[in-house]
């Protein structure tokens, strides 16, 4: 038994010897006199050897003397049962030093592995921006008036068009449905880079939501990923929205849980006002067998209740309506008789409390957002205040400040970089983001138009960084920073910042990708500047910087 304590202990000191945390591998670094440490250290192996084989005599003879006292004072059966835990004690030894042995060989490759992928990553994102000459004012301005501007100079006629369209087709809505059983629709609402006055990518899709509500006596009670103690990664940013009676509580009343008996009367729900069973609680375009409303169900209503109020008021119009995509609720497009066409969307919404966040049914995801796992989860908007906000804080810049010059180049020349290079995962929205969170941290008088330049090369510098560190958190959710002007829920303040950057971390392969396109496009910005500055045709003398009003 001595023996065999001994060489558990001998396998545990060991161990501890090779532990990758005690001495870890990744250190490739070679000290000054190296040589000699390689010596002194092959003969402490040495002598470590020698005393292994001198501790291996001791315990074979103490093994030798346990044995003959054993034979002479235990019988010959308890001769036969002592091997045994000898035996086990060997095995058990064994098998714990190999288990050791081949998790220290896994952590050590898999560490060295993860490192060398990583600083590759990052050596070609420390190449990136360095050496990359961006044009100066003069090459810049021409630019900005000859593409940018003279591109998107029928963005107010455009918004204009729309909106009153849109209302007529909501209004339209709202006569062909059954005020009793169907949804409420509300006004739409502007949100977006076109009611931003930033987009420059054609076509000019305008971007309205529809908030709606559900027939009395309901309501649509909703909770957040915020609202749980612990939530997967892939659920931040989304929430349900359960539909229940005006009033119950948010548990539900106790009378649909309990036995009340025969004499026994609920004073909040009369046996004439029920609680709808599960066939009409689909009519309100929940899930089957539940309360949470179901976005595909939002999604069908939506459309047929479009198709019927076109079906109204189309004889007013001389152009036709269609369904631009399919798999959008709301992505309409006008076709005129003269073949031009006008694209927008138009997206149901549902409030979020008392707020102007909303859960959206439907929007566009980029190639690494993956659909959500039910139909009963729905993302959470902010376009509401991030309008807002671009909009308060632009009467703090000096006049003709140069934040949404900045954010309408950078966008323009990664479009046309991917129209050359295949899609990226880098979206308009990351964009944004960026520019909204240079605008907090930058004093605002930096912004002002003849530092362009300047604030150009920050904007390129924080995306790198972001990329760099696949890290961009949503400027809203965990920013305690938020003005206060803008009204925004404390509980999105408080809650756990969302990167962004997220699935870079799991699809390599993508962003990869992306930091090539990025790469490219800081090498070529030069020329992609020059060229369509020469091509495009003037429009007219106009201001560099002159904005519409928001």
């Amino acid at each position: 038994m001595p023996a065999g304590i001994f060489r558990v202990c001998l396998v545990v000191i060991t161990a501890i010897v090779n532990h990758p945390l005690l001495f870890p591998k990744e250190n490739a670094t070679v000290p000054e006199y190296a040589e000699d440490i390689i010596q002194k250290m092959k003969a402490h192996e040495e002598n470590l050897r020698l005393e292994q084989l001198r501790l291996e005599q001791e315990i074979a003879g103490q093994e030798a003397v346990l044995k003959a006292l054993e034979k002479a004072m235990e019988t010959e059966e308890q001769n036969v049962k002592e091997p045994l835990p000898w035996d086990l004690w060997s095995a058990m030894s064994m098998v714990i030093f190999l288990l050791i042995e081949l998790w220290r060989q896994d952590y050590q490759d898999g560490n060295w592995q993860e490192s060398a992928c990583e600083e590759d990553d990052m050596a070609i994102l420390g190449k990136a921006f360095k050496g990359v000459a961006l044009p100066d004012k003069a090459a810049l301005a021409n630019f900005y008036e000859r593409c940018i501007v003279g591109a998107t100079g029928d963005m107010a006629r455009k918004r204009e068009l729309v909106e009153g369209f849109a209302d007529d087709l909501l209004e339209a809505l709202r006569s062909v449905c059954n005020r009793d059983a169907d949804m409420e629709v509300e006004e739409c609402i502007g949100v977006g880079s076109m009611y931003e006055n930033w987009r420059v990518h054609k076509p000019l899709v305008c971007d309205l939501i529809v908030p709606f509500r559900p027939p009395e006596p309901y309501c649509f009670r909703s909770q957040t990923w915020c609202s749980r103690e612990s939530v997967r990664p892939d659920k931040q940013g989304y929430g349900t929205i359960k539909v229940c009676r005006a009033d119950e509580d948010a548990a539900g009343c106790i009378c649909g849980r309990t036995k009340l008996g025969e004499d026994m009367l609920c004073l909040l729900h009369s046996q004439t006002n029920q609680t709808r069973p599960s066939g009409e609680m689909e009519d309100l375009l929940c899930f089957k067998n539940t309360q949470y409303l179901d976005a595909d169900q939002v999604m069908k209503w939506f459309q047929i209740a479009i198709t019927k109020s076109w079906n109204k008021i189309s004889h007013k119009y001389e152009f036709d309506l269609t369904f631009n995509l399919l798999d959008s609720p709301g992505a309409l497009k006008i076709k005129f008789r003269s073949g031009k066409s006008i694209a927008f969307n138009l997206t149901p919404v549902v409030q979020c409390e008392d707020s102007d966040a909303y859960f959206i049914s439907h929007f566009p995801r980029s190639s690494l957002t993956a659909d959500p796992a039910s139909s009963t989860d729905w993302f959470v908007t902010f376009a509401v205040y991030e309008r807002r906000f671009i909009h308060s804080i632009s009467k703090k810049l000096p006049a003709n400040a140069c934040h949404l010059s900045c954010l309408q180049i950078v966008s323009f020349l990664h479009g046309k970089q991917c129209s050359l290079t295949g899609p990226s995962s880098l979206t308009s929205y990351h964009l944004k983001t960026v520019m909204m969170h240079l605008l907090q941290t930058q004093p605002y008088q930096d912004w002002a138009s003849e530092n362009l330049e300047a604030r150009l090369q920050d904007m390129l510098k924080f995306l790198e960084k972001s990329l760099q560190e696949k890290k961009l958190c949503h400027f809203f959710i965990g920013n305690r920073k938020v003005p206060e002007v803008l009204n925004f829920p404390v509980v999105f303040q408080k809650a756990e910042p969302l990167n962004l950057f997220r699935p870079f971390v799991l699809h390599r392969d993508a962003y990869r990708k992306t930091v090539d396109t990025f790469h490219e496009m800081l090498r070529n910005t030069s020329a992609l500047i020059n060229e369509y500055t020469v091509h495009i045709p003037s429009v007219g003398h106009t201001n560099m910087l002159h904005k519409e009003p928001l």
